[in-house]
């Protein structure tokens, strides 16, 4: 999704509110929901007497873009004598949601929280995931805490979640983290994620996991107007999402061995679709050792250099297909994702994602040694269709947005030419990414694959959200 970080040009709203309708995404909460809400936030917080362990003495931080108020995730890191010791708290949606109630039963509905460049659709009440859901700073919250013990290596060694009670101390942002990190600073938390996210990223490159160093689009200031740029993420966005990695590969261990849960699964690339990738790998340089895997290519590809831009944007297709399974008995038949190279679940994110919310019940009841509660096992069957259709309108909302900001910033700048790479090569067709501004667009010709090439703008505009450029 494009980032917005100086406010929204007002031209812009127009189009984003367009947007809103023609998908018909939901507005506000109906009634019930909000009155609900206000009820479940307006409640006295549970008691360590209620079963919930008191974890509020441990310094938890909360990691996430500056602004961020839905706070699904606190950590804190630990060094021990054999490695290290996890905690991470995940914000309790459980404890403020009725099975069945009003809440319960529109977030079925949204699916997922929808962001836009400026603002969201949300999956609960803001005065829940804003506020008494939130694992906001210096404040007792509610929360799931997975402790997971780690190897001097990184490797997980035992895991565990209960319910407690704990309390944020600050709220850091990636920049500061990375800032700290780089200028030797950083301490306790900060400084052990540096280390361990190091360690799980080898790991992750040991047993074939891919992350793609995909750059964000970023409206910034220029010369008194917008302008477009990539943002490559900073190596703490990489070692943050390595806790949450892990913790969803803890949750789906725990849940293969009850036989009772639901995954987030991607089959391995066809072999027709890796053997096409390796062709292209070939033709535009990119070095693809014997027995290296893709994930292994990709790691230190750089996206700003031509032809590894085309190769990483030709190779996503081995990442198409990602889906969720639902299983009561029997582990399916596809367990694994194959971009973790691991079995691996979705249980980090619950105040933005439905399915966090019942995988993280599963758990919490498997590691109690209790029964799961019979309301979880009755949706998991509905959950990856319910996911799936979310997933959907989320892709649509990015598609568009995107499709919208690059055709207003070059509405006024038809005709004009610009320097370009091809990463996508058909019959008179193809795509470009170009350099300045960093837009990625249609354009007619016969286009050389992963080569530089000049192009020229045709078509940017805002109501039919289309770019289009010529060659040469």
């Amino acid at each position: 999704m494009i980032q917005i970080p100086h406010g929204t040009p007002a031209r812009l709203e127009d189009g984003f509110e367009r947007i809103r309708r023609e998908l018909r995404l939901p507005g506000g909460f109906p009634a019930a929901v909000l009155a609900e809400a206000e009820a479940a936030a307006a409640a006295p917080p549970p008691a360590p007497s209620s079963g919930r362990a008191d974890l509020t003495d441990l310094p938890f931080v909360t990691i996430d873009p500056p602004g961020a108020m839905d706070l699904d995730q606190a950590v804190h890191l630990e060094r021990t004598p054999g490695g290290y010791r996890v905690w991470y708290a995940i914000a309790d949606v459980g404890a403020f949601v009725v099975p069945g109630g009003a809440i319960d039963a529109e977030a079925r509905l949204r699916g997922a929280t929808i962001y836009f460049p400026a603002g969201k659709v949300p999956l609960h009440p803001p005065v829940l995931s804003e506020g008494a859901a939130s694992l906001l700073p210096g404040l007792t919250r509610p929360a799931a805490v997975w402790r997971i013990d780690l190897d001097a290596e990184g490797r997980t060694v035992g895991a565990d979640v209960q319910r407690a009670l704990v309390r944020s101390r600050e709220r850091l942002d990636y920049a500061y983290v990375q800032a700290a990190v780089d200028t030797g600073t950083a301490d306790g938390t900060p400084l052990l994620l540096a280390e361990i996210g190091r360690l799980r990223l080898a790991l992750e490159r040991e047993r074939g996991g891919v992350t793609l160093p995909t750059p964000d689009q970023e409206i910034v200031l220029s010369d008194g107007g917008y302008q477009l740029e990539f943002r490559l993420p900073l190596p703490a966005e990489a070692w943050n999402a390595q806790i949450s990695l892990l913790t969803g590969m803890a949750a789906a261990a725990m849940m293969l061995d009850a036989e009772l849960g639901v995954l987030r699964v991607l089959p391995p690339p066809q072999p027709g679709d890796l053997a096409k990738v390796r062709r292209v790998a070939l033709a535009l340089d990119v070095p693809w050792p014997e027995g290296a895997s893709y994930g292994a290519v990709v790691h230190d590809l750089d996206p700003k250099k031509a032809q590894q831009a085309a190769f990483l944007h030709e190779s996503k297709v081995l990442l198409r297909g990602a889906g969720y399974v639902a299983f009561d008995g029997a582990p399916p038949r596809l367990a694994d994702h194959a971009a973790v190279a691991a079995p691996y679940t979705h249980v980090t994110a619950p105040l933005r994602r439905l399915v966090d919310r019942y995988a993280t019940e599963v758990c919490l009841a498997v590691a109690a040694g209790e029964p799961v509660p019979e309301h979880v096992t009755a949706a998991l069957a509905e959950l990856p269709d319910l996911m799936t259709a979310a997933g959907r309108r989320s892709g649509a909302v990015d598609r568009a947005c995107v499709d919208l900001v690059e055709a207003f910033l070059l509405r006024d700048r038809i005709g004009q030419a610009f320097e370009a790479v091809v990463i996508d090569a058909g019959e008179r067709r193809g795509l470009v990414q170009l350099v300045d501004p960093a837009v990625i667009a249609r354009c007619d010709g016969e286009l050389p694959l992963g080569e530089q090439v000049t192009v020229r703008l045709a078509q940017a505009d805002p109501a039919t959200r289309e770019v289009r450029f010529t060659l040469g």
